[in-house]
């Protein structure tokens, strides 16, 4: 039996360990810069967020976004889709994860699995490779299969921050449009 001194003392360090706890586990990751929330995995029935179309009827990388309190990530069909979403200044909803796929890895004509980290990714934009919506963004684990990818389809190799709200319209320019 501790004294009331000793039993008050006791009581405000748990207190202050388990409120240190709750702010840890409000992060966005374990503390080495990876996301908190594992890549789900598409099946045949996982369509995408913006257009309902079915991520395993089409070629190209595809994205998942995991947002802070939903149990199911927002699908993407293409990268472009995904940028676009993520770069909007009015997505206010708490972002836990973002992945694309490997392409370095997965088949372009049928991707499936080799997730990774979207915000550490190897991006080439403007490369002669359609995806699902056209023209798209590869995604890659590292720079050597960009760079290899970038010179045989074109493009240019960009870092996750590299990617501008201009290179993922997804108006295909009509809002720019001075002829109408």
């Amino acid at each position: 039996m501790c004294s009331r001194h000793e039993c008050s003392n006791r009581r405000r360090f748990l207190l202050a360990g388990a409120a240190v706890g709750l702010l840890a586990a409000c992060g966005s990751g374990d503390g080495s810069g990876r996301p908190s929330v594992g890549a789900a995995e598409i099946n045949q029935g996982t369509s995408c967020v913006l257009d309902g179309m079915l991520l395993a009827d089409y070629p190209g990388p595809k994205a998942q976004i995991h947002y802070d309190g939903v149990a199911q990530p927002d699908w993407f069909c293409d990268t472009v889709e995904m940028f676009s979403i993520h770069l909007r200044p009015e997505q206010a909803r708490r972002v836990v994860a973002i992945y694309v796929q490997d392409m370095g890895k997965a088949d372009w004509d049928q991707p499936r699995g080799h997730w990774i980290d979207a915000r550490t990714a190897i991006y080439v934009h403007g490369s002669k490779r359609r995806g699902s919506m056209g023209p798209t963004i590869a995604s890659f684990a590292t720079e050597v299969d960009a760079r290899k990818f970038a010179e045989t389809y074109g493009g240019k190799v960009l870092r996750f921050a590299d990617v501008t709200p201009g290179m993922v319209a997804l108006d295909g320019g009509a809002l720019h449009d001075q002829r109408m």
